[in-house]
């Protein structure tokens, strides 16, 4: 089956939704999502978004605030522009209909996170990104110019390397024409011809054992991108969050927002002693690299699985109404937040690197942007500034929409793209030689490509990884596509190149961290 449409967008966060809404008054738009709309890393963040919205706060303390994060390696142009296009955006989330909260006064109750100078984290209680997914779920089912396309796995973007031609890394004229994308329900491939398609597919927090991203989060976009011979960076800085809820039985990880840490709440040892005061003077609100790496460190020293958030010194009545969600949750597991320290540990929560876009959020690739958490912007450089992440997917969903619309009508459908063939492929024999690989790749990655690492390491990690992608390579090659065979592939094509741009960074920067190399290089 052939399907035509102006626009393609593959992934349904903030980014994907927001583009969709934005460039649907040009025409048709497929929106396209592995399980249901509500599956996303948008859904599951808790802390907020990140905007300059009070007379007190200030642009250029926002900005030197995400550059002293990214530790270097910001670009200062796309900094300067997030931040300034930020009280726009928020006002667009509003007319969607973006629940934030409020204070007594009908001002934005706003809260401050590690790394940041004053309060401005608009929030809804400790579910923001629930609220902006169900906000733009009910606008994109609202609007008839866009087809939602549920339980639709991308499997490959579309190329002249389809047509026969030679597409290589260092071609600079490859294009994009749609997807082959994979009905989980009929389990038959179709054919997605767009004009113009955005890739919006999330993070790759699946890589590792512990994570607080969704199961999906598997690295689709940037693997198929990388695939089609497209340009990624920044693979090296995956971001770990300091206080992921410890619970070995759960996947994905209970995330306790960095909110509650702007809160009062501090973290200390199982045995009750603060620790952040000895690796950063600002304590338990210092940047997350800081604050997971000291995690790690204490964990490590003193041989213990986890350590404490206590915020039982706060306000009891005070706690539950701001955090309901992480009140309820720690209840169910025996835990009353308010009269006993939470036991945390770091899980991969974000990838600062991925895509490469333009000012644009254009790719390499022609006729494709990208967005959110799979995009590569350079507003997050070595280490990403709690809540800029939901910021930066709106902008540059915005940035792709104006580009997008200014293109579509002077591009045309590629409609050479030959149907996908199948033929000599069967089912795979056992399900086992997937789901073992993939917690292979798990088990490599945490224990290899964590939040410290050293040459010895990343080798080894390197080496392991490369049987896995010879031995999945030929599985694929023989069997019948499925997306348990495409996220393995993904997965492992994700990971390789994590610890590939790992390898290459000779120096200890944000979130990367190597013994072998523990001091910075000038830039």
């Amino acid at each position: 089956m052939v399907r035509r449409y102006d626009f393609l967008v593959i992934g349904s966060g903030m980014a994907g939704m927001s583009f969709a809404l934005k460039v649907a008054k040009k025409g048709k738009v497929a929106l396209c999502c592995k399980t249901g709309l509500e599956e996303t890393n948008t859904y599951y963040a808790q802390g907020g978004i990140a905007s300059v919205t009070k007379t007190t706060d200030q642009f250029d303390k926002h900005i030197e605030d995400t550059l002293i994060a990214g530790d270097g390696l910001c670009d200062r142009q796309v900094v300067e522009m997030v931040v300034r296009e930020a009280p726009e955006q928020i006002h667009e989330l509003i007319s969607w209909g973006v629940q934030f909260d409020k204070d007594e006064s009908g001002g934005f109750d706003l809260h401050k996170e590690g790394g940041h100078s004053d309060f401005r984290i608009l929030h809804h209680k400790d579910s923001t990104g629930a609220e902006i997914q169900q906000s733009l779920i009910e606008s994109i089912k609202k609007h008839p110019n866009i087809h939602v396309f549920d339980h639709h796995f991308a499997v490959e973007i579309l190329t002249q390397h389809h047509l026969g031609q030679n597409v290589t890394r260092h071609s600079d004229n490859i294009e994009c024409y749609g997807a082959y994308i994979l009905n989980l329900k009929t389990r038959h491939i179709e054919t997605f011809l767009a004009k113009t398609t955005l890739m919006a597919t999330g993070g790759i927090g699946n890589i590792y054992q512990t994570t607080t991203n969704p199961l999906i989060a598997t690295g689709d976009g940037i693997a198929m991108v990388y695939r089609a011979k497209g340009t990624v960076s920044g693979m090296e800085f995956v971001q770990f969050h300091p206080t992921a809820l410890f619970n070995p039985n759960e996947r994905p990880s209970f995330l306790i927002t960095e909110a509650m840490r702007g809160y009062g709440a501090v973290l200390k040892t199982k045995s009750g002693d603060c620790f952040m005061q000895r690796y950063d003077a600002r304590g338990s609100l210092a940047p997350r690299d800081i604050v997971a790496r000291a995690i790690d460190t204490e964990m490590k020293v003193n041989g213990d699985d986890y350590v404490c958030l206590d915020v039982t010194q706060e306000d009891a009545d005070k706690t539950r109404e701001h955090f309901p969600m992480i009140y309820k949750k720690c209840m169910e597991m025996g835990i009353d937040i308010t009269k006993e320290m939470i036991p945390v540990a770091p899980a991969a929560h974000f990838l600062c690197g991925g895509i490469k876009v333009d000012m644009h959020a254009r790719t390499s690739i022609r006729r494709l942007y990208a967005a959110g958490e799979c995009a590569s912007t350079g507003l997050h450089g070595a280490n990403r500034l709690a809540s800029n992440s939901l910021l930066e997917a709106i902008v540059y969903a915005d940035l792709a929409a104006k580009d997008a619309m200014a293109q579509v009508e002077s591009l045309k459908y590629e409609e050479r793209i030959p149907s996908w063939n199948d033929e000599g492929t069967r089912l795979p024999e056992e399900m086992v030689l997937i789901t073992q690989s993939q917690k292979e790749v798990g088990q490599i990655m945490s224990t290899y490509v964590g939040i410290v690492r050293s040459n010895l390491r990343l080798k080894r990690a390197f080496d392991r990884l490369d049987i896995l992608y010879k031995e999945t390579e030929r599985l694929f090659v023989r069997s019948v596509v499925s997306k348990e065979i495409c996220e393995l592939r993904n997965i492992i094509n994700t990971a390789y190149l994590v610890i590939k741009h790992a390898q290459e960074r000779k120096e200890s920067r944000g979130l990367h961290y190597t013994i072998d190399y523990p001091d910075k290089n000038p830039i």
